[in-house]
């Protein structure tokens, strides 16, 4: 049987185990990511964006609509980069930050760029 001694105390084989375990499931637990809710986020838009942004377009600004070649032009092609518009909000662009959870704000910008892959159909 295998056991490992430190400091004079032998540790058994289920203790290691134990020890192992607990030394690597941070790093699984941090890998692990949850998954957008692209539903969530489509309904969070309906309710807040469609306004000035159905279909994709963009009612005060046309030429910067949600499709993929706009959002790519302004550098605006990435969940991080679409959440902190729609938290802060830019100049006609009201912010969202405090009045919906960052949870759902993450939801409508994973929303907007899976249809802006989509081409908004």
């Amino acid at each position: 049987m295998f056991s490992v001694n430190f400091s004079g105390e032998t540790m058994k084989p289920y203790t290691l185990r134990i020890l192992s375990l607990s030394l690597c499931l941070p790093f699984l637990v941090s890998t692990v990511s949850v998954a957008a809710d692209i539903e969530n986020g489509e309904r969070i838009f309906s309710a807040n964006c469609s306004a000035c942004h159905a279909g994709g377009n963009n009612v005060i600004i046309p030429e910067k609509t949600l499709k993929k070649d706009a959002l790519e032009a302004n550098g605006m092609n990435s969940v991080d980069k679409i959440t902190y518009q729609v938290t802060n909000g830019k100049n006609a662009m009201p912010a969202f930050g405090g009045r919906l959870d960052d949870s759902d704000i993450e939801d409508v910008a994973n929303y907007v760029l899976s249809q802006s892959e989509k081409g908004w159909d």
